[in-house]
């Protein structure tokens, strides 16, 4: 157990459930005043560890500051808010809340996939200006017996599969690089794994649930887009930077696809004169999937609890950068 009080940094306020728990693991806690690279680089030099919300980049240049980090600790699932190689190099184990979220993701996918094919924030519009008559001209659609294609099937990605077979009698077609098939069979029976192009040119609906990394970046585009169906969807609840949002827009524009649901975007906030804000066809929310007021919690205690864990000699659950696990200064580590 540790004894002397380790400082954790938190460049942005965290839920008092998390505060509660870094204070009873004797941790002092040292708030910066704003999430900015020139307030939060100079306190670095105090910290064994920062609990990182979404507000600061982790870049290579901040993390270049006089510092004896042992850890980051992101609230989040994502970690591409931390250079892992430059953390890897300092030997400063980086941590992810990955799986806590998966409930919250998962519904508010689940919510944009209803608005589109019930054409919910249309209607809404529509009838406040006084258009009753919509309900003529626009038929929204059925989920049953749809086709949902998921790409990337982890926690969230199944946890929606399963609701849309279960509840709407949707076919579910999956495509994953990472799943095994021993770990594809236990979905054998209503869910198909295929190819990415197959998946593309057969699904209603597309959900995209893989991680931002350089295989990854901007992987669907233009291409992508001319090989679905003129009447299909794409749901993005994941990293905005998969997408090629250009090409997104043109698609939505040029009827190429029916709609979209983001949650995400390539640039956070969007800007004023984004294409995407002119378009009927799209819904768009402010990265708010996973900001339930309990998941935001739930998050943020993860994100403690792994501190505390570190500090008391253990190795935390979901380390980003396992490698690291192998430096001298953590051979003692033990397993919880």
């Amino acid at each position: 157990m540790m004894t002397k009080k380790k400082i954790v940094l938190l460049p942005q306020p965290i839920e008092a459930e998390a505060v509660q728990v870094l204070e009873k693991g004797n941790a002092y806690l040292l708030n910066a005043s704003e999430p900015k690279p020139e307030i939060v680089g100079p306190l670095m030099k105090e910290a064994q560890a920062i609990v990182l919300r979404t507000g600061i980049k982790m870049t290579r240049e901040l993390l270049a500051y006089p510092n004896e980090l042992m850890m980051i600790s992101r609230t989040g699932a994502g970690v591409d808010n931390v250079d892992i190689p430059a953390a890897t190099e300092k030997g400063i184990i980086v941590t992810s809340s990955i799986g806590v979220n998966t409930t919250s993701v998962a519904e508010h996918a689940l919510a944009l996939i209803l608005a589109l094919f019930k054409q919910l924030f249309l209607m809404d519009s529509e009838v406040r200006k006084g258009n009753f008559a919509i309900r003529y001209k626009n038929c929204p659609t059925d989920l049953r017996d749809k086709t949902l294609g998921i790409i990337g099937f982890g926690r969230i990605g199944s946890s929606i599969a399963q609701a849309c077979n279960t509840v709407f009698a949707m076919k579910v077609l999956a495509y994953d690089v990472l799943l095994t098939d021993e770990q594809k069979e236990k979905y054998q029976g209503w869910v198909t794994f295929t190819d990415l192009p197959d998946l593309c040119r057969r699904s209603d609906c597309i959900s995209i649930h893989t991680p931002l990394n350089r295989d990854t970046e901007k992987m669907f585009d233009r291409h992508f887009f001319s090989k679905m169906k003129k009447t299909a969807f794409i749901i993005n609840t994941s990293r905005g930077g998969v997408i090629n949002e250009q090409d997104l827009i043109e698609a939505l524009k040029g009827g190429v696809i029916a709609g979209a649901g983001l949650d995400v975007f390539e640039n956070e906030p969007l800007q004023p004169g984004n294409g995407l804000l002119a378009l009927k066809n799209v819904i768009l929310t402010p990265h708010t999937a996973a900001l339930t007021e309990e998941c935001v919690t739930r998050m943020a205690i993860a994100g403690a609890e792994r501190v505390v864990d570190l500090f008391n000699g253990f190795v935390p659950e979901n380390v980003a950068n396992p490698e690291v696990l192998s430096l001298e200064r953590w051979r003692t580590l033990r397993k919880k």
